[in-house]
């Protein structure tokens, strides 16, 4: 059982009762424990697992013509894993530990049984994966639009609004255990460049930063900054589900 596993990601449409949850947390194997830079799957290989990310933070990329790496998630406690490459013969990106992380991974076949004997589970997670393919998008264009702080300022409120879901962040504080290079890999900018915007967010007062420690100082203006769409979930379900 992953008695520690966040649950957000699973009742954030669809709020699940107390067996759901235990089924959630019986799909995965034993966890098991990564140190930091491993890889727990290389693009291109078979897709035989997802995983349940229990703890730490894991990046997800894909390599480029050129050798470059794109980040292109970077992936939360609570997070599942390696969905995208379930309709593939190989998987699409490499998902690597960014920190220390604890993860279980759950055998494909494990979790077709679950979509298969509930319906609930399988309508909560097609609308968390259409919740994720808006957020990508979103991303996409802010990336090819928005000038380098704009980046980075939706970052950090993506970041905190997901630690925040998870229970692991509060009031506008959150550690943020990645490098500049790599922020940089999932932004399009160099270090060089994400370095000069965090110390310009800090002379304008927008955050104050110790080492790994964010906090948001002025999130209204951050939010206006970014041109970070705001999304409201639809609460209103009963055409998935039924009166």
């Amino acid at each position: 059982m992953l008695d520690k596993l966040p649950l957000h990601r699973f009742n954030e449409f669809l709020p699940m009762d107390e067996a759901r949850a235990q089924a959630v947390r019986a799909l995965g194997e034993p966890p098991i424990d990564y140190p930091r830079h491993a890889v727990l799957r290389r693009e291109g290989e078979p897709p035989r697992y997802i995983y349940l990310l229990i703890d730490g933070w894991v990046g997800a990329s894909v390599l480029l013509p050129g050798g470059e790496r794109q980040i292109v998630k970077f992936h939360l406690p609570g997070d599942v894993l390696g969905t995208p490459s379930m309709c593939l013969a190989q998987a699409a990106d490499t998902l690597t530990a960014l920190t220390a992380v604890r993860v279980s991974r759950v055998p494909l076949a494990s979790f077709g049984a679950l979509f298969r004997s509930s319906p609930h589970f399988a309508a909560s997670m097609f609308l968390s994966v259409q919740r994720e393919r808006v957020a990508l998008m979103d991303r996409l264009a802010a990336v090819g639009r928005t000038a380098a702080i704009a980046r980075v300022a939706a970052l950090l409120l993506d970041i905190d609004e997901r630690l925040r879901a998870a229970g692991l962040a509060a009031d506008g504080h959150f550690e943020l255990p990645v490098t500049q290079e790599q922020i940089g890999d999932h932004l399009g900018l160099t270090a060089v460049h994400v370095n000069r915007v965090f110390r310009q967010m800090v002379d304008d007062k927008l955050i104050a930063r110790e080492r790994q420690r964010i906090s948001l100082l002025d999130a209204p203006r951050l939010r206006s900054m970014s041109a970070r769409q705001p999304r409201s979930v639809a609460r209103d379900l009963n055409w998935l589900i039924g009166e």
